[in-house]
């Protein structure tokens, strides 16, 4: 009798830690996150993965040039136009070599100074406007290596 029932126990005993292999379980955890502009002013990129990605000026081995970096921005100002600046100079480095970058948005060219991107007229209902940040090519051209660097934007509402 006691081999009857001790027979079964032990088989029991070495399935059970098998039995959750058996089913299958999936489990999907991610961030969220919104931002709600103001009614009156707002700068945003229409893709927000453009300011929370590092971005990549990819490298041209034909021409032996950097492609340019396009993006679209989203802008309004039911007070005035919008002015921006570089917050600083625009560059890549590698800790030897520095590629000066040309930042232009809406066909402006960035500087450290101030300078109207958006009329009052355009700002005022708002409007998608182009961002490209391309590299200036160096007189001894470029040299190999890893670059890194950040594009610094202020953008202001300016009443009329």
């Amino acid at each position: 009798m006691f081999k009857t029932l001790a027979c079964p126990l032990a088989v029991a005993a070495l399935t059970l830690p098998w039995a959750p292999a058996w089913g299958a379980v999936e489990r999907e955890t991610f961030e969220l996150y919104v931002t709600i502009p103001t009614v009156e002013f707002f700068v945003l990129p229409l893709d927000p993965q453009l300011v929370q990605r590092e971005q990549r000026l990819p490298f041209n081995t034909i021409i032996n040039d950097l492609s340019p970096l396009r993006a679209t921005y989203e802008v309004k100002n039911t007070n005035g136009s919008i002015d921006a600046r570089l917050g600083e100079e625009a560059y890549l480095s590698n800790g030897r070599e520095r590629i000066d970058l040309r930042v232009r948005f809406n066909g402006v060219e960035l500087t450290l100074d101030s300078a109207q991107v958006v009329s009052a007229s355009e700002a005022r209902p708002g409007r998608q406007v182009p961002l490209e940040i391309a590299a200036i090519r160096p007189d001894d051209d470029y040299k190999p290596g890893d670059y890194y660097g950040t594009v610094h934007m202020v953008f202001d509402a300016v009443a009329p």
